[in-house]
Formats: structure tokens, C-alpha cells, sequence
């Protein structure tokens, strides 16, 4: 700052004196408005007609003094509307007040009436106003608003404020888990809360968070699936289907599509199979495409596809084998290095299950979807079913989209001793460092003892919203975590 120069909120924190000088709380507990902003513009010509008096509140976008009138727009809730304050209208001292006192960024409480100025536009001229809260620093710049990405996430509330685009994108991610939600009641599904914090994390392969129950004195984990090995007890306990719709967090790494906190959705379908999962996942998918987007056919990340279309079958084996020459389930971690390495594809697994995965990852970029992968080899998938059609591959489909596998579903595995068998095996990649290597959980195995039903399971998360909306998974996020300022 210029020597000798008062900053803008020192400013504001005059007029803020100046206004508290005058008897003006500028931040009172309560306001009185009869109708909304976006009410308001809904029925305007009435309203107009009749000169009824409305009372509405919201944050001044923008303020622009002519002599003895002046032009602001007021905003709430995504939506803006333009009132007039005329010296006329509101008497000399509260006008001047208005033009002197009052800034962009303030919240304003205003009664007045509604009538079109003269180039047309929808306006409400003001009778009186009340000042609600007083903004001491300033808006963003009207027209280019923040641009730096961590600047975005760090001060979403004035992104959201100042971008409708990334303001109307929550909304149509909050209409995104409703219908989600809705859809599977409609289906009979019965929404379920399971724990958050876990002796033994189930349910998927990823490094998790570790914190301390001082009351107990043990190690515990914040959870990487959505209830897995929970709701399937649900299954065991007589539920014939159940969903949950939360939180899961993983300690991994940070990129564009991966974040360590994230929101997913996982449901359980007893006495159904991986077949009659693909039918209701389609269905699925096919009703947000339509009462979220209000459409089906997509072109994200440099793809394109139509969910309404054909949902290829893609086998697993036959894809890595006809991209790469590799057949996963009869190879060496020899030939897969040097093959990966031939491809160019960086890849730090240190097993045969890490890098099967790391050849298929380098095959699904090439993949627009919508597709079924089915058929993934036993080794890779410890809580499937084996598939007595294709053996060494189990009952499993992931859908593909945008080259990514966004929608895991498969036939759970009910039998306890090969859960048990295969537990041991994820037991030892745990002993050798495998982080991701899935935790085991034996009182699940006892459950699987006492008998569960033939099940199918499925889980998406947010990230088929993120790619639906041609986002990014961190952009999609309303409040990713980010690492503090260095004061």
C-alpha cells in the first residue's frame, strides 16, 4: 500500500463507526422480508400491477450513483434483482446515508414496490432500507472474479458469490444424491447409517487415516468404504435392502481426481446377482442423467457418450490382452514390469495384484463408456464372487465412462472359507508393505459362518457427478481441504 494511503477496509471501518455514531446497529439479529428475490422476479408483472409493497433482503452486487438517484443490484440466493433509491422516495438524510455509508458487500433489508425503468428492466423502487450486516473488505473485481484455483477453494464463498456457474453447480450436485437417494426408496431400498470409525477397515484396498479412542485406549480408522462389511450383516441379520449415502476418507494422494474426503454411495440387494445389478445401475444412471442434467448424452474430458445408448460388455482379460499383449492371468511381474516400462507407464507396484492394475489403468483412458467391465481376475477383487463360467475371474462389473471407472457393483462373496483364504492372502501383502492392501476383518468371516444370503453390492460416489458435469473431482468438491496459509 502507498505510504500515506487508507486501505479499503479502513474505510469501511469509518463508515462502520460513522454508522454505530448514528444509532444504526450494522449488525442486527433480525429482519422482516415478506418474499424472495427470486419470488419476486417469478411474479413481477402482478406484483407491478398492484404496487403491492414487498420487503426482501439479500447483498449489494453493485451500486452506482446518479445525483439523486441511485442503481444497486440486490442478490440472494443465486438470484439478483435491480432496486432504485431515490432521495425523492426516502428523504434527504437516509439517501445520503445510502450513497456515503453503504457499499458493495453489504447486506441490505429493503421495502419498496416493483416497476419496469425505462429502458424495460425489472426493478424495485425502495421506500425505506436497513442496513444488516456491514461488509469491511471488498468483493472480488465484477468481471473477472477469482481466478486463482487455490484462491477459489480457499474463499469458495465468494467464488460461489461472484460465479453462477460454480453457484448453480452445488445445487445440481445436492439435486444429484436426492435423486440417487429417491430412486432407491422408490426401489424398496432402506436407508442405513453405519459407522464412521472402525477397529478394521473394510470394504475396499486404500490407505486409511489413524486416530486414537482415548476412552478405550486403541488405534482406530476412519472408514474407506461406505459400510460394506456392515450393511452385508444387515443382509445376515434378515434387511433385504439397504443403501447409505456419506462419507469416506482415504489417505492417498492429491490430484485433480482423487481426494483424501469424499462422498459415496453404496446399497446391498440380497438374493440378487452381478446380472440383475447391471440392470438396476443402468436404470440408475439413465434417471440422474435425466432429472439432473436433462439429458443423456454427455461430452466430458474429451469423450463422448450417451448413457441411453449400448452398455458395452468389456472382458478384462481380453481388453489388457489386445492393448498390451499381457494375459493377466498368466503372466509374471518380470513380463508386466517390462512391459509397463515398454509403454512408458511410471507405476511403483511391488506386486503381481498392483501391477495388473497398473495395465488395466493404462487400457481404460482409451475407453469412452458407457461400458461393463466384467470378468476382473480373482486376485484383484478379495471380496467377489468367483464366477463358475470363467474361473480364475469373478461376478463383477465396474462402468466405464470417460476412461475411468466410476460404479463398482459385483456378486458378494458368501462363502467363509474362501473369504478367509482370501483375507490371508491380503493379510500377507500387508505384511510385506502393501498399504492398500485390503484390512482384514474376522468377525465379518464369523458373520459369513452363522450365513449370509446370496448378495449383490454397488457402489459410485461423487466422482459420476464430476465427470457428468465435465468437472474436475476437486472442482466439484464445495470444500476441498487445503493446506493453510503460511501466516
Amino acid at each position: 500500500m502507498e505510504i500515506g494511503k487508507v486501505s479499503e477496509h479502513d474505510e469501511r471501518l469509518k463508515k462502520l463507526e460513522e454508522l454505530k455514531g448514528k444509532g444504526v446497529n450494522p449488525y442486527p439479529a433480525s429482519t422482516k422480508t415478506t418474499i424472495r428475490v427470486e419470488d419476486v422476479l417469478t411474479v413481477f408483472e402482478q406484483l407491478e400491477a398492484d404496487k403491492t409493497s414487498i420487503s426482501l433482503a439479500g447483498r449489494l452486487m453493485s451500486k452506482r450513483s446518479h445525483g439523486n438517484l441511485s442503481f444497486a443490484n440486490l442478490k440472494n440466493n443465486g438470484y439478483q434483482i435491480q432496486i432504485a433509491v431515490s432521495k425523492n422516495e426516502i428523504g434527504v438524510d437516509s439517501y445520503k446515508d445510502f450513497v456515503k455509508l453503504i457499499d458493495m458487500g453489504d447486506f441490505l433489508e429493503i421495502t419498496g414496490e416493483c416497476f419496469l425503468t425505462h429502458k424495460g428492466e425489472q426493478s424495485v423502487m425502495v421506500k425505506s432500507w436497513k442496513l444488516l450486516t456491514k461488509a469491511l473488505l471488498p468483493l472480488p473485481e465484477k468481471f473477472h472474479g477469482l481466478k486463482d484455483e487455490e484462491e477459489i477453494i480457499r474463499k469458495r464463498y465468494l467464488d460461489l458469490l461472484t460465479n453462477d456457474e460454480h453457484f448453480q453447480l452445488f445445487i445440481q450436485r445436492a439435486k444429484f444424491w436426492e435423486v440417487t437417494r429417491n430412486f432407491l426408496k422408490d426401489k424398496g431400498f432402506l436407508e442405513v447409517e453405519t459407522p464412521t470409525i472402525e477397529n478394521t477397515t473394510g470394504g475396499a484396498e486404500a490407505n486409511p487415516f489413524r486416530t486414537h479412542h482415548n476412552d478405550f485406549d486403541i488405534d482406530v480408522y476412519m472408514r474407506i468404504s461406505i459400510g460394506e462389511l456392515w450393511q452385508k450383516r444387515l443382509m445376515a441379520a434378515g434387511y433385504e435392502k439397504t443403501f447409505e449415502i456419506g462419507r469416506a476418507y482415504r489417505n492417498e494422494g492429491t490430484s485433480p481426481n482423487h481426494l483424501q474426503e469424499f462422498t459415496n454411495m453404496e446399497f446391498y440387494w440380497a438374493y440378487a446377482d452381478y446380472k440383475d445389478g447391471m440392470k438396476l445401475t443402468r436404470e440408475l444412471y439413465l434417471e440422474i442423467a435425466n432429472k439432473v442434467f436433462g439429458k443423456t448424452k454427455f461430452s466430458s474430458r474429451g469423450y463422448e457418450f450417451d448413457l441411453a445408448g449400448e452398455w458395452k460388455e468389456i472382458d478384462y482379460r481380453e481388453e489388457v490382452l489386445n492393448r498390451t499383449g499381457i494375459d493377466v492371468l498368466n503372466t509374471t511381474e518380470k513380463e508386466m514390469l517390462a512391459k509397463l516400462a515398454e509403454l512408458g507407464v511410471k507405476s511403483d507396484a511391488r506386486n503381481k495384484e498392483r501391477l495388473i492394475d497398473s495395465l488395466w489403468k493404462y487400457c481404460r483412458k482409451q475407453i469412452a463408456g458407457p461400458a461393463f467391465l466384467v470378468r476382473h481376475p480373482k486376485m484383484i477383487a478379495p471380496l467377489s464372487k468367483e464366477s463358475v463360467e470363467f474361473p480364475g475371474t469373478v461376478e463383477k462389473f465396474q462402468i466405464i465412462l470417460c476412461g475411468s471407472e466410476i460404479g463398482n457393483g459385483y456378486s458378494e462373496l458368501n462363502d467363509p472359507i474362501d473369504q478367509r483364504e482370501r483375507f490371508e492372502a491380503q493379510q500377507k501383502l500387508m505384511e510385506e508393505g502393501d498399504d492398500e492392501a485390503m484390512m482384514p476383518d474376522w468377525d465379518f468371516v464369523e458373520m459369513l459362518e452363522h450365513g449370509m444370503p446370496p448378495t449383490f453390492g454397488f457402489g459410485f460416489g461423487e466422482r459420476l457427478f464430476a465427470a457428468l458435469s465435465d468437472k474436475t473431482l476437486r472442482e466439484a468438491t464445495l470444500f476441498p481441504l487445503i493446506k493453510p496459509k503460511n501466516k
